[in-house]
């Protein structure tokens, strides 16, 4: 998300597992990281050699449903400024809303519990529209080890991964479990990121921003000597607080490189596949992809690009081109989504993202014919975040505070 900051000035602008001890560890602090390898150009089409194992072709929509027949249905309202939705796995159908102050929420059998599950409201730092509490990601195991990860901005202004464990309680987390894995010192108040989410490979991928301000000044998106402008990618369940996965490019956090502010990414349940949502500068948005099984060391392009378009330098033949953009005529910050996986077979494989400016929801449909690309839903939202439930059910917050989910009319 970026620019809320202006835009609201414009506007008026699971079960209980007991105590678990906390590991002592020392969080890496970002300051020079060292590269151990050089980048190679990558292809897009680059997948895993096939196994032996024969799994069922995903479904893919071949074509948009009518959009009329359709509709966002009110879940629940009440809450203060929800930038994130997330499921625990572990089969208790709740839902997680992150609200950007510093605590998570849980709507149970459609009502707003009104005790937070996490609230770490006093190290969070909000100060800025795009700072606050942003990421939340569930351990795969989380029904067995009770570890989930938070991704926030701290009173000093860094930006942090940290990771926490439920209390005896399912519903309450313990505060005071935290263990820092990543802090990273931010320039400016914006371009945070803040997304988190397991791979299939069941690491831990993580989105940081540039670090701010606008036209990344510090060349941060190409710089390999930082974690600003990335997407990180860590074992955390080996190494002391974490590991480095030892395909990693370049020997450290870094899974790919070249992004201004990747504020959503997902994975499709079914294919693996990899879906950013980059949130552009002045003129515009966009939507990068990577298939199931593309090596690490991506270039997305930025700040040499901007969407398709030259910004700041010399274009490189080995930079990875966005699946869709759109311009500022149609909106201003691009909100990542999903792919639909849920009980309506029509929309299954259909990437849905959106527009905070505009409410707009496009679909991505991604065949051996090539892309589809439309408009499906013209909203009132201030689109934050796009989430599923367990039954791979789509949702999508609204930042006055409103989730809603896609159902048929």
């Amino acid at each position: 998300m970026r620019r809320l900051v202006i835009l609201l000035a414009l506007a008026t602008l699971g079960c209980g597992l007991g105590n678990i001890p906390t590991v002592p560890a020392t969080p890496r602090v970002d300051t020079a990281i060292p590269i151990t390898n050089t980048p190679a150009p990558i292809s897009p089409s680059e997948t895993l050699a096939p196994t032996a194992t024969l799994t069922p072709t995903p479904v893919i929509a071949t074509s948009f449903p009518d959009p009329a027949n359709y509709q966002w249905v009110e879940v629940s309202t009440g809450f203060q400024r929800p930038v994130d939705i997330q499921n625990a796995g572990d089969g208790s159908s709740r839902l997680f809303v992150l609200e950007q102050p510093g605590r998570i929420r849980i709507i149970q059998d459609g009502q707003l519990l009104e005790t937070p599950f996490l609230d770490v409201s006093d190290r969070v730092n909000d100060s800025g529209n795009e700072q606050g509490l942003l990421g939340l990601a569930f351990h795969p195991r989380y029904e067995e080890n009770g570890l989930f990860f938070v991704n926030y901005t701290d009173n000093s202004s860094h930006n942090v991964i940290a990771r926490f464990h439920v209390s005896s309680d399912p519903n309450i987390a313990d505060a005071a479990s935290e263990t820092t894995l990543i802090s990273v010192d931010d320039p400016f108040p914006n371009h945070n990121g803040g997304v988190l989410v397991f791979g299939p490979d069941g690491y831990l991928y993580g989105g940081l921003g540039d670090g701010g301000s606008g036209g990344d000044p510090f060349g941060n998106g190409q710089s390999l000597n930082t974690l600003l402008g990335k997407i990180l990618r860590i074992d955390v369940d080996n190494g002391d607080p974490y590991a480095i996965p030892a395909d990693n490019p370049f020997g450290n956090d870094i899974w790919a490189y070249g992004l201004r502010n990747p504020w959503r990414i997902s994975f499709d349940s079914q294919t693996d596949d990899l879906w950013i949502g980059d949130v552009g500068q002045n003129a515009w948005e966009e939507i990068d992809y990577l298939p199931a099984g593309s090596p690490g060391g991506a270039n997305f392009g930025w700040s040499l690009l901007e969407g398709n378009h030259p910004y700041n330098g010399q274009a490189q033949p080995d930079l990875i081109p966005p699946v869709a953009e759109y311009s500022h005529a149609e909106g201003c910050s691009v909100t990542g989504g999903s792919v639909y996986r849920g009980s309506m077979p029509e929309w299954q494989g259909i990437y849905l993202y959106g527009d905070y400016c505009s409410g707009t929801i496009w679909g991505l449909i991604h065949s051996d014919s090539g892309w589809q690309n439309q408009v499906l839903f013209g909203t009132n939202f201030r689109i934050s975040t796009f989430g599923v439930d367990e039954s791979n059910e789509l949702y999508v917050a609204d930042l006055n505070g409103t989730i809603y989910k896609l159902a048929q009319k």
